[in-house]
């Protein structure tokens, strides 16, 4: 009779994965346009995406792609304590979004104690520049563009010299991320975000990839190859610099 019992569940389980399998394909077919999706293997490397809008304190409408910043934070103390990751590769394809949220993810991406390699991948725009330069060392596609202009509000606003005051203080907040961060001078950074004429509704200026690491805002010009490249030497660097700690 057990024998009876655990033929019969078994069979039952074998049906109801048949079921489960055709409801499986279709949603993957719905979501990703193909049945097979492909597995990366198990990597010592975490891939964090920066995709849409920044999400700050204030909830965006559900049409809206979104990076909510309450989910990349700890996803970061997670990596930083999992012995297993080695290293990050930061993908970016940001419009920007909520500036103290951004300047967070920032903080946070720079005070890793394991190497990070960002690529600007279609554009990293407004707040998503000081992500951008957060890792250890950035990349950006010969076509990918960043922009960069002064801080903005958007709302009411009340019309007061404190609130100059304070946009003014939150703008050298960035500004000094940014310098401290990576190669560019900070009047060259300034000009850049005060720049007339160069966007057709707003003060600032458009940089594309090239010029984007001639400016020094990004280290090198390049995509998945040489972060991949970059990111394996950075981890090779550190495994080093333990084992010399060690014999010393």
């Amino acid at each position: 009779m057990e024998k009876d019992t655990e033929k019969k569940d078994g069979q039952e389980q074998e049906q109801g994965d048949e079921q489960q399998s055709p409801s499986s394909i279709v949603q993957k077919i719905q979501a990703l346009g193909q049945t097979n999706i492909p597995q990366a293997p198990d990597s010592n490397i975490h891939v964090l995406s920066i995709i849409g809008q920044i999400e700050g304190h204030i909830q965006l409408p559900p049409q809206n792609k979104t990076t909510k910043y309450e989910h990349i934070l700890p996803q970061l103390i997670a990596i930083e304590q999992n012995p297993k990751i080695e290293g990050v590769i930061l993908l970016l394809n940001t419009v920007g979004g909520d500036v103290e949220a951004g300047l967070a993810l920032s903080e946070m991406i720079a005070s890793l104690s394991k190497p990070t390699v960002s690529i600007v991948l279609g554009g990293g725009h407004s707040i998503g520049v000081p992500i951008a330069v957060s890792t250890n060392y950035s990349f950006i596609v010969p076509t990918a563009t960043m922009t960069i202009h002064p801080v903005r509000l958007t709302g009411l606003v009340i019309s007061v010299p404190q609130t100059f005051e304070y946009l003014d203080k939150m703008q050298e907040r960035v500004i000094n991320f940014v310098v401290n961060h990576s190669h560019i001078k900070e009047e060259k950074f300034k000009d850049l975000m005060f720049a007339k004429g160069n966007l057709t509704r707003d003060i600032g200026t458009n940089v594309v990839g090239e010029d984007a690491v001639e400016y020094g805002l990004i280290d090198e010009v390049g995509g998945v190859k040489e972060a991949m490249t970059k990111l394996n030497e950075l981890i090779n660097e550190g495994k080093g610099n333990e084992q010399q700690e060690v014999i010393q």
